[in-house]
């Protein structure tokens, strides 16, 4: 019996070590957004410098987790791939790595840094992935990611609003992506809701009510597009509940009505060339013409900063296409586009496999605030629903199915609860 109680004792000690880790790991995810700001605003050094530290830890991280994934694991990458999704990941990757051999890129060095960066994140998610139960990894990852982002927001409020009453930093911490991370978090934190797992009642709030703070225009559309299908076809929430916050979102818009208003007006005399429609409809144009130039293979990695003239009267200079679609025909030609389809029409796939249910509902929520958004925002080199998100949901629907249907998930031998509470039953 004390060989039985050491075992069970080793597995719970795992799963602990398997949840920190995860945990760790979603702060990362969401923290390194202010690192760079913090870097420069704060400690005076060079954005350069920031950069370089984000990317640094991200590669420590890596190893970290390396490191404790070696030896035997619960998924091998054989079961991991053969979900269409992750192939579809490996296939982004790969052909983006490919593009940097013809790349227009400014710094070829610098680029290729930013990739492995962006790989690094994919591959932090498949290896923590391997160590554990997919909804004890997942979950915790999630907890990490929510709660590093309501610390971001606290600090979004206590900095100096921007000129034209947005939060945020406009170069270095912009509204933009306060938005996004609010509004990612939510999404995430309804899932647990939904999973039962804690109470993110107030985080929820909390997020909802910074997100719209924000003013990030793009962000609250989509937001409001994914909430109000979320709403619509979630049965598990009553009608008075639905009441309930319909009255409370009514309610915030009309308390923020009078800051709504003194934005619109910069917004239509003094908005810059990113924010305007104008403005972006422009850079469309512009990246639809260059695209158009070299269709098939595209432009490559990272081959628009500081490498297509400045727009407008104020020489804004683009980072990325202000369409999601536009970015990825502007930077890998048709094979882009067919790649941003089999990524997301494959994940959707992934979520339509589940049962009618609130989880589904809220997964396939979570891909439609994506997918509008992506309509006037972008990524310089990550798909807006990032690849590691990209794994981590994929993997996070195979597990639920396998759970639906009975059947248990392909598993390496050695390490997984089941064989442990084997070995037990076998001292007894």
């Amino acid at each position: 019996m004390s060989s039985t109680s050491g075992i069970t004792s080793d597995a719970a000690s795992s799963r602990h070590a398997e949840s920190g880790l995860a945990c760790m790991i979603g702060v990362f995810f969401s923290a390194r957004t202010i690192v760079v700001l913090l870097a420069v605003r704060i400690f005076g050094a060079d954005p350069r410098t920031g950069s370089a530290l984000v990317l640094a830890s991200d590669f420590v991280l890596l190893c970290a987790v390396w490191f404790y994934s070696l030896g035997p694991a619960d998924y091998t990458f054989g079961s991991m791939l053969q979900g269409s999704t992750i192939r579809w990941v490996v296939i982004f990757l790969s052909f983006s790595c490919c593009s940097l051999a013809w790349s227009r890129t400014v710094s070829l060095p610098t680029s290729f840094a930013y990739w492995c960066g962006m790989a690094a994140d994919t591959a932090i998610v498949i290896l923590v992935l391997r160590t554990g139960p997919v909804n004890v990894v997942s979950h915790s990852l999630m907890k990490g990611f929510i709660w590093s982002t309501c610390c971001l927001a606290l600090i979004a409020w206590i900095m100096p609003t921007q000129a034209d009453l947005r939060l945020g930093d406009e170069q270095f911490f912009n509204t933009n992506q306060i938005g996004n991370l609010c509004a990612f978090a939510i999404l995430l934190a309804q899932y647990l809701v939904r999973r039962k797992v804690g109470n993110w009642g107030p985080a929820i709030a909390f997020l909802s009510i910074t997100l719209l703070r924000s003013l990030s225009k793009t962000t609250i559309v989509a937001f409001l597009v994914s909430e109000g299908y979320l709403m619509i076809q979630d049965r598990s929430v009553s009608r008075k509940t639905k009441l309930l916050l319909t009255a409370g979102m009514i309610t915030i818009i009309l308390v923020f009505w009078g800051l709504f208003e003194a934005y619109y007006d910069v917004y239509t005399t003094a908005g810059n060339q990113a924010e305007t429609l104008t403005g972006r409809t422009a850079i469309w144009a512009y990246v639809l013409n260059a695209a158009i130039g070299q269709p098939w293979i595209g432009h490559g990695f990272d081959s628009m900063w500081k490498v297509v003239p400045p727009f407008g009267h104020d020489q804004f200079e683009a980072r990325h296409a202000e369409n999601e679609m536009l970015q990825q025909f502007y930077a890998y030609g048709i094979v882009g586009l067919v790649m941003l389809g089999g990524l997301y029409g494959s994940l959707y796939r992934d979520f339509r496999r589940l049962q009618r249910g609130s989880v589904r509902v809220i997964l396939i929520s979570t891909m439609i605030f994506f997918v509008v958004r992506g309509l006037a925002e972008a990524e310089p080199f990550d798909l807006l629903l990032p690849l590691w998100a990209i794994v981590l949901l994929s993997m996070l629907a195979r597990s639920e199915t396998v759970v639906e249907e009975g059947r248990a998930p392909s598993l390496s031998v050695g390490s997984d609860s089941t064989n442990l509470r084997q070995q037990a039953r076998a001292l007894q």
